[in-house]
């Protein structure tokens, strides 16, 4: 199971929000650049990237920085936040953006997704971010009537690559995740699941490896790692390539004699 760090664009910093409230940011560094690079010497094996301001602004603000980030490193990255055209999707996979994630378009402009997905196949990452079940959209500033699992089921559908799946009222308390919702959502889907949202520590992601044989395929972590909550090698130890329970066990007695 993938451990990926998240690093949060406000104004060029890096940041953490708690529970979406643009009111409530926490600044981490003035530098992402140093964040990611940071993060990939640790052994990062992807990273996640969110325009904040795209996300409000309904197009890319952070270019700049998105720019930087990529330029400097050579592990996969996928960015969301503002998608909501053709255009702002091909302005980042010309940056060298590995996946793109479309949140708000998904409920809103369905038809985009669908040729989004054909044109660029296995690219396209839908973001649906939940509160109590139902989908946010506009940078989480509105929520909709359409479930969480149904736009699930309907993406994937139309050709998406994997869903994003972050619970809102989790996002930034370091509360853990919603396990009851991820297992619905990966129940309902057969692409890959990617947890998002309130992981506070390792235990945290020893959970979710439960459902990895549902489907959820990697775990976000944004304010553990910054926090220190989580230690990067740690997690991946724990649940990443080589992680501690796939090590065979020795059954050498005399070990203990």
């Amino acid at each position: 199971m993938e451990v990926i760090p998240a690093i949060d664009l406000l104004k060029g910093r890096c940041v953490r929000l708690y529970k979406g409230d643009y009111e409530r940011s926490q600044v981490f560094s003035e530098n992402p650049v140093e964040v990611a690079k940071m993060w990939a010497d640790q052994g990062a094996t992807r990273l996640h990237l969110v325009d904040l301001d795209g996300a409000k602004a309904g197009k890319i603000v952070n270019l700049a920085a998105i720019e930087a980030i990529r330029n400097n490193l050579s592990i996969p990255i996928e960015v969301g936040g503002g998608l909501r055209d053709r255009s702002s999707v091909q302005q980042l996979f010309n940056l060298g953006v590995n996946w793109a994630i479309l949140g708000t378009v998904a409920v809103e402009q369905p038809q985009l997704v669908q040729e989004l997905c054909q044109e660029f196949p296995q690219q396209i990452i839908i973001g649906i971010d939940a509160r109590n079940g139902l989908v946010a959209t506009r940078g989480w500033l509105e929520t909709s009537a359409v479930l969480a699992t149904q736009l699930a089921v309907q993406m994937q559908e139309l050709g998406a690559a994997a869903i994003i799946y972050t619970d809102i009222n989790r996002d930034g308390t370091l509360e853990g995740p919603n396990l009851d919702a991820l297992r619905e959502l990966a129940a309902a889907i057969s692409i890959p699941v990617i947890a998002s949202g309130g992981v506070s520590s390792v235990t945290d992601l020893l959970s979710l490896l439960a459902l990895e044989p549902q489907g959820v395929t990697g775990v976000i972590v944004g304010k553990a790692l910054y926090t220190g909550d989580i230690i990067l090698k740690e997690g991946l130890k724990a649940i990443g390539p080589g992680r501690l329970q796939d090590i065979p066990p020795n059954f050498d007695f005399s070990n203990f004699a």
